[in-house]
């Protein structure tokens, strides 16, 4: 494979192996960086890349942005979930976002594994994702439900949030 030295070309290959097995939507815009769209009930798509570097396989997915309050609730709530979690675990970068991150050594890499890793992201970031949003997003998510019934708008995406609802508005008079 051209650009690559063959171990990192046959951990790639494995790579696409197993995503072509799994039936997941992926692709690989550069030789051995892959975009991968995990599916969820909660979090209904986390987009996770997969990086061939020299020595490991990078594994980098989203989950959340920076929360609008309660950092200190949010980070420990990750950190708890941290010390249960295998092969990846939740980070910050600088902005604040919050992602799932981890590191593959190259000869650890077979389609097994990168169906376990994947499906530790899948399943981390689909259950945290409603937490990270009720605690760290409270007040946005009562300031939508007010929003939209004060256009007559539908809730029911924010169903899993009905602990949050402010409740109809006063009736005037």
């Amino acid at each position: 494979m051209r650009g690559m030295e063959p171990d990192r070309a046959a951990t790639a290959q494995t790579i696409r192996l197993a995503l072509s097995e799994l039936g997941l939507e992926w692709s690989e815009r550069t030789p051995g960086l892959f975009s991968v769209t995990l599916p969820g009930t909660r979090k209904l798509r986390t987009e996770c890349g997969l990086e061939v570097g020299r020595y490991l396989v990078g594994v980098r997915a989203f989950v959340a942005r920076n929360p609008d309050q309660d950092h200190e609730a949010v980070y420990r709530r990750l950190l708890e979930r941290n010390l249960k979690l295998s092969g990846v675990a939740f980070s910050v970068d600088a902005d604040g976002d919050i992602y799932l991150t981890g590191r593959i050594p190259l000869p650890a890499v077979t389609v097994d594994e990168i169906d376990r890793v994947l499906g530790v992201v899948a399943e981390t970031a689909d259950s945290m994702f409603n937490i990270i949003l009720e605690t760290g997003f409270a007040d946005s998510i009562r300031r939508e439900w007010a929003w939209r019934r004060s256009r007559g708008e539908s809730t029911a995406n924010l169903a899993a949030f009905s602990h949050l609802d402010p409740g109809e508005p006063p009736a005037d008079g």
